[in-house]
């Protein structure tokens, strides 16, 4: 059976520094955007509930 995942030959991933405040707010902001677009498909509408 193949791997569904690869290897990498790496000891870092990204750069060796820390990240700027502007690219952890930009991650966070991503997250939360994703976060509430799957909290919008998963929470059932009103004539899913009546059913």
């Amino acid at each position: 059976m193949k791997k569904k995942s690869k290897e990498l030959d790496v000891d870092f991933i990204g750069g060796q520094s820390s990240m700027t405040k502007e690219e952890e707010r930009k991650i966070s902001d991503f997250l939360k955007s994703k976060k509430l677009l799957r909290n919008k498909k998963l929470r059932p509408t009103k004539r899913e509930v009546a059913k």
